[in-house]
């Protein structure tokens, strides 16, 4: 049991992760997930990304479970590190609006520069972008 007063705080498991490093962490990393309430139930999928513009943007297939996306969407996306042995970790939750990428310059910047290049095989031109409302993120420290 843990102590609420003094130094406590110094020892909690959990560390809140300033924003400027959860930007740097998701500019840094390419595979999360991203999670939206579906016609049908949540959804969670994981996805490859780029972290552009401050956006989050990943490609999909225009018939595929996250071309639902492509309207505005509430939804939020997740990367993490974990070291099992340690127990430690971290988590950079996002949590946004998705919607179809439709501006031609950034599409063009997109396709040639800084978009993301989909691990999965098939035909994915669909970009979807989501803007973040919130970027927060943790950390579990060893204790």
């Amino acid at each position: 049991m843990s102590s609420t007063t003094g130094d406590s705080r110094q020892n909690a498991p959990f560390r809140e992760i300033p924003r400027a490093t959860c930007e740097r962490l998701l500019s840094e990393h390419t595979v999360g997930r991203v999670a939206w309430n579906a016609p049908d139930g949540p959804q969670l999928v994981p996805v490859n990304y780029a972290y552009y513009n401050k956006t989050i943007v990943f490609r999909t297939a225009p018939d595929g479970v996250l071309s639902q996306l492509a309207r505005r969407t509430n939804v939020a996306f997740e990367i993490d590190g974990l070291d099992e042995d340690a127990r430690t970790g971290w988590s950079v939750v996002v949590r946004g609006s998705a919607e179809r990428v439709t501006q031609d310059f950034n599409l063009m910047e997109l396709w040639t520069k800084a978009g993301p290049v989909p691990w999965a095989a098939g035909n994915r031109p669909l970009h979807i972008a989501i803007s973040p409302r919130t970027i927060t993120g943790r950390e579990v420290v060893a204790r």
